[in-house]
């Protein structure tokens, strides 16, 4: 079968395209109309064979209708007659070979309920004795579903039933006699909501009572006292019945008493309702009476004077009963007593007065008034007695600042509360606190100008108004003067601060130590040096001051008042040491020396020889007279004729010109071993052959070394090595003329030893 089924699906294939429900005629419909719920679906196939539905039908999602068809028709779900509760949300559902597909959800509303109708086992003859139950069924004509019946006597609810079916039947006992009337209605249940019906026929019913009934008596019934004697007695009038089917019950209030005959002391606690029950099976009786109890003399109340007791005190109780009934009793008959008797309290004159002195701790007191055989005790009094206040100490809270708010703290070690604090300066009250539980100091806020006020302080506690406070002693604490601006102080001067000497940075203040001094450079955020110290003044040093020291220095300083104060700032300029200053000038007089000397001496040298190169001055190694020296000059291998020079010892040159006490030296230097050197001006004349002669540039000047002889006769000797010394001037060669006598000597260089 299976087989055949995956071939059919693998050649036949389809899609469930859609699928739609409706709810005809309509969605709101009344009772009783003919409701139908379509589902039309919409499925494609390839093959000629017909598909295999499964429809299903859901209300409020409960699956209520399944079909399984093949034909393409609209699935139809009919609802005949339609009631209430056929109320709810529909939905339609189709399944085809494992594929599905759900329509939209859509609510019928049915209104219209039928009216229940009641029937009553019993009419309304012959009466109904008190007690009898009758059969009640009450009926939902056609309603259908979840349904709860109510049933009512004289409009009260009575009783209420929930079923699955359009009637209910029930037993109702009437305990009352006289003319009642009953009648019921139902509820229709519709997830979420209830419809209630109308109200049914009222049925009529006549219920006669019983001639048996309890009887309560109380004597005395008026005017009852305490202590007096008061009877109760609970019995049944007209008793017809077997009594084994009676019961008889007293009850004062809500308490069942052991006996129906009842005999007791009246008390005001006695005072109330009373009640006779009696029970015939499903009939109930009752009989009830109220006692009114009057007070002897009331409850006793123990009081304590002075209302705040201290420890070791005087104190008086008293116990007094308020009221007493003077038609009955006289106040001098009622007695009291104090508990426990151990507590030490003496009786006094006075009727319910007791004296003592107050223990050390909490003590609970009660006391019992006493008349007739009437015995009251009072309610427990606890005599909590306090604590004197002890001497206060007076501190301060955190640091005193001059000139800011600070607290004072008051509190004393030992004392009840409340406490009266009391801040005095010079004995002159400034502020009053009370202190309550859960606190237990006091605080004042207060400012000073002079550290010396605050020695003026003390404070006042007080809790017992019947004494004098206790003063502290007077305020002791340190004070913060915060600090004035600091001066920073420089040694050396500032003029006279120069490399190489010791700064000093003195920071100065006035204020209370300890203090933390600061020292900064203008241009840095991290400090130079900081230190902590308890002297008004503290110094920074820089030892071996350089240029690079200058610039702008400040200090800063803070203490516990946490104030920071900034002094002035201070530039320092870094002069340059004496010694470099020496220095500096005689290194700039040598190099200006030199400079002037190399002037001087290469003016010199310039000027020689310009003149030279106009004059030629021959200087003899040992002059000894005025002579003239004639002297030959060879170039190269020829000889030209050199110009006779005459020497005139009154027009000395450079190099010929001696002091006139250096003959006999320059004698002496004949007779050395080296030869003198003589430099002698030649003047070339014009050569016939012009072929012969170089051709010179501008003048031509020639400087021969002429090498005297030690004994100095120049004529006697070949010297194979002279030297010319030739200064070319010009673009054309001259040859100057002899010229017998120098005239430009004495502007010749002076030679330096």
């Amino acid at each position: 079968m299976n087989e055949w089924k995956e071939l059919f699906l693998m050649y036949c294939a389809f899609a469930i395209r859609s699928i739609n429900m409706d709810i005809e005629p309509s969605t709101d419909v009344k009772r009783d109309t003919n409701v139908t719920v379509r589902c039309q679906a919409i499925v494609s196939s390839s093959g000629q064979q017909a598909l295999s539905r499964a429809y299903t039908i859901f209300k409020d999602s409960i699956k209520v209708y399944t079909k399984t068809t093949s034909s393409s028709e609209d699935l139809l779900y009919q609802l005949p007659e339609a009631r209430v509760s056929n109320t709810g949300k529909y939905k339609c559902k189709i399944d085809i070979e494992g594929k599905s597909m759900n329509s939209d959800t859509k609510k019928l509303t049915v209104t219209g309920l039928t009216t229940p109708v009641l029937h009553l086992s019993r009419g309304v003859l012959p009466p109904l004795r008190e007690g009898e139950e009758v059969t009640a069924r009450c009926t939902a004509p056609g309603e259908m579903g979840s349904i709860i019946f109510y049933f009512y006597v004289d409009s009260k609810e009575i009783l209420e039933e929930r079923v699955n079916s359009n009637h209910v039947e029930v037993k109702l006992r009437f305990s009352n006699a006289g003319f009642q009337k009953v009648h019921c209605d139902y509820t229709v249940i519709i997830t979420p909501d209830s419809i209630k019906s109308k109200e049914s026929n009222s049925v009529s019913v006549v219920v006669k009572e019983l001639s048996i009934a309890p009887v309560l008596e109380i004597i005395p019934e008026q005017n009852i006292y305490e202590g007096d004697n008061l009877s109760i007695s609970c019995t049944i009038r007209n008793l017809q019945h077997n009594s084994d089917n009676i019961k008889l019950y007293l009850f004062q209030g809500t308490r069942l008493l052991p006996k129906v005959n009842y005999s007791i002391t009246a008390l005001t606690k006695d005072s109330g309702e009373f009640e006779c029950r009696l029970e015939i099976g499903n009939v109930v009786k009752v009989s009830t009476k109220t006692v009114s109890v009057t007070e002897l003399f009331s409850e006793p109340t123990l009081t304590v004077s002075p209302a705040e007791v201290f420890q070791g005190d005087e104190m008086k109780l008293t116990c007094k009963s308020a009221y007493y009934a003077s038609e009955r009793i006289r106040k001098e008959e009622v007695t009291y007593t104090i508990d426990p008797l151990e507590s030490q309290l003496i009786t006094n004159r006075e009727v319910g007065v007791f004296s003592g002195r107050t223990l050390q701790s909490d003590f609970n007191y009660t006391c019992t008034a006493q008349a007739k055989g009437i015995v009251k005790h009072s309610k427990p009094l606890t005599v909590r007695p306090k604590v004197s206040v002890s001497q206060p100490n007076i501190s301060v809270v955190g640091r005193v600042i001059l000139g800011r708010p600070f607290q004072i703290r008051c509190q004393s070690e030992r004392g009840s509360l409340p406490i009266n604090y009391t801040l005095l300066k010079k004995y002159d009250a400034l502020n009053m606190t009370t202190i309550k539980p859960p606190s237990r100091l006091a605080l004042f806020t207060v400012t000073i100008q002079q550290p010396a006020e605050i020695k003026e302080y003390m404070c006042e506690a007080q809790n017992n108004h019947h004494k004098e406070g206790l003063l502290s002693k007077r305020l002791n604490a340190n004070v913060t003067v915060p600090l004035s601006e600091p001066t920073l102080t420089v040694l050396p001067d500032l003029a006279d601060i120069a490399e190489g000497d010791h700064l000093y940075l003195i920071c100065s203040i006035r204020g209370t130590p300890p203090v933390t001094f600061k020292w900064y450079r203008s241009g840095n955020t991290q400090p130079l040096f900081a230190i902590t110290s308890f002297q008004a003044s503290m110094d920074y040093q820089v030892e071996r001051l350089r240029s690079e020291h200058s610039g702008t220095y400040y200090c800063e300083a803070t203490n516990h008042a946490n104030v920071m104060v900034t002094s002035q700032s201070v530039t320092i300029d870094v002069r340059m040491a004496m010694w470099k200053k020496g220095v500096i000038v005689a290194s700039c007089l040598l190099v200006v020396a030199v400079l002037v000397l190399l002037f001087i001496l290469r003016f010199r040298a310039k000027r020689g020889k310009r003149e030279a190169a106009a004059e030629l001055s021959v200087k003899p190694s040992s002059p000894k007279s005025d002579d003239s020296l004639t002297v030959n000059l060879t170039h190269d291998t020829e000889v030209y004729n050199a110009a006779t020079v005459r020497v005139d010892r009154a027009a000395t040159s450079v190099w010929s010109e001696r002091p006139p006490n250096a003959a006999s030296d320059e004698e002496s230097s004949v007779a050395s071993n080296e030869p003198d050197v003589e430099y002698t001006e030649v003047v070339h004349p014009q050569p016939k052959d012009a072929a012969r002669v170089p051709l010179r540039k501008g003048t031509d000047t020639v400087y021969s070394e002429l090498q005297n002889s030690p004994c100095g006769d120049a004529d006697h000797h070949d010297y194979q090595g002279a030297v010319e010394y030739a200064e070319l001037n010009g673009e054309h060669p001259e040859i100057s003329q002899t010229r017998t006598d120098i005239t430009r000597h004495q502007d010749l260089p002076v030679p330096v030893d």
